[in-house]
């Protein structure tokens, strides 16, 4: 078994994603961790998104590499929820492949939970030069998630990745959402199960090729599962 399994979300990050992949394996190869793989996740909803072709050729190109492409049946609860099926590792790092933030961040959180004082590490994004609706949008559901669910740690950004978990961790999670939802109902879970958590700083960098799926209707969604969510359980 290999130690660690980084998992990319590659929803229509198109040619982005092979300049992304090469920059996570120079990371890790200068931090001095060698055994590993990268799932990527590049399911598609529509026939003009090359990223699948792309990610085919970054597997035929890498050896460690596992290209996930499938038309899509979920939003991006569901891709998640396929790498982090599809990981071997010892450890299961995910992050988005957009860019926004670090790539050494991996390495990081990485390096802490290697450690082996935690159950899982993420990163809470302390530094932001997205848009300010953005922004504002994390600060309010941050303090919805604290009112409704009155954490004993305090988790100072949900959605925030990369997480990485132990695999012993990852078993014990029942994640069932296709949508937003999925980083929230991780860290749901996390607590619940008493997992002990770390949580680092890191910056956000604005979308240059893009812009950001959250819109209207994602804000009401993330209410709505997090009421929800509290009720069923």
């Amino acid at each position: 078994m290999i130690d660690l399994s980084v998992v990319i979300l590659g929803y229509k990050s198109e040619t982005f994603l092979l300049q992304f992949v090469e920059q996570v394996i120079c990371e890790l190869e200068q931090a001095g961790i060698h055994s590993f793989e990268i799932v990527l996740v590049a399911n598609y909803d529509s026939d003009s998104d090359s990223t699948p072709e792309i990610s085919q050729f970054i597997q035929q190109k890498y050896s460690f590499v596992k290209s996930i492409t499938k038309k899509k049946e979920g939003k991006m609860g569901w891709d998640m929820r396929m790498g982090m099926e599809a990981a071997t590792g010892n450890y299961i790092c995910v992050l988005d492949g957009d860019g926004q933030m670090p790539v050494s961040d991996v390495a990081t959180v990485f390096n802490i939970i290697n450690k082996g004082q935690y159950d899982l590490v993420k990163t809470y994004r302390e530094y932001r030069y997205d848009c300010f609706y953005r922004a504002v949008i994390s600060k309010v559901y941050n303090v919805l998630f604290a009112i409704i669910y009155r954490p004993k740690v305090a988790i100072k950004d949900v959605n925030s990745k990369p997480k990485i978990l132990t695999r012993t961790a990852f078993q014990q999670l029942n994640l069932v959402s296709n949508d937003w939802f999925t980083d929230a109902e991780i860290m749901i879970q996390a607590l619940k199960l008493n997992f002990r958590i770390c949580q680092i700083s890191t910056v956000f960098y604005k979308n240059e090729r893009r812009k950001s799926y959250v819109g209207f209707s994602t804000i009401f969604e993330f209410i709505y599962n997090l009421i929800y969510y509290r009720l069923k359980n």
